[in-house]
């Protein structure tokens, strides 16, 4: 006769996120060939793995986690994870010039999915060092662009193609997780149970 196991439980898997604030001008990775500040700077543990990542001109939030299955669920398009950005953009655009953002625009890697995209008062946020160029006769406004899709730099793309460039990017949230809180170069830890 077999012996009953009660009380017995399959342990936990326990999934390590981290939510770092990256800076500008920080390679949103932990080796440079060239010397260039990367996250190893600040963030020291090699089992983590970027999911989704920021060029080296953008600031704000990066996911990084040591389960490769939630890297591919925050990143691959299929999932639809949604990440908002704020984008300081030379000029002040209409309501209907963000339109074409909203139905899709076709960039030359494809046309995008349809995005929000609005324009916001300016959020209250850190300087940025160094600080963004400053043009007397062109005025400057912030947009929010909320995409589920992460091509390489289509914020900036898809801001372009309707004729206003981005000065700043910050992105400000990934799914249900936020910058609030996390300085510029800081990070918060969350420890996620399977």
């Amino acid at each position: 006769m077999g012996e009953c196991l009660r009380g017995t439980r399959t342990p936990l898997l326990v999934t390590t996120v981290v939510l770092f604030n990256k800076p500008h001008n920080v390679l949103s990775q932990f080796t440079d060939a060239a010397g260039r500040t990367t996250l190893k700077t600040y963030i020291d543990n090699p089992d983590l793995r970027v999911a989704g990542r920021l060029d080296r001109d953008s600031e704000g939030l990066l996911v990084l986690t040591d389960s490769g299955a939630l890297a591919h669920k925050v990143t691959h398009p299929d999932n639809h994870w949604s990440k908002c950005y704020w984008a300081q953009i030379e000029g002040t655009p209409a309501d209907r010039e963000l339109q074409p953002l909203r139905d899709g625009i076709d960039l030359k890697d494809g046309g995008t999915l349809p995005a929000r995209a609005r324009v916001m008062d300016e959020p209250s946020v850190w300087p940025r060092n160094p600080p963004i160029r400053q043009r007397k006769s062109i005025s400057d406004s912030w947009i929010e662009i909320t995409l589920k899709e992460g091509r390489n730099r289509q914020v900036r793309r898809m801001c372009a193609a309707i004729g206003f460039p981005v000065l700043r990017l910050i992105r400000y949230r990934v799914g249900s997780w936020t910058l609030d809180g996390i300085s510029p170069g800081e990070l918060r830890e969350i420890q996620l149970q399977d």
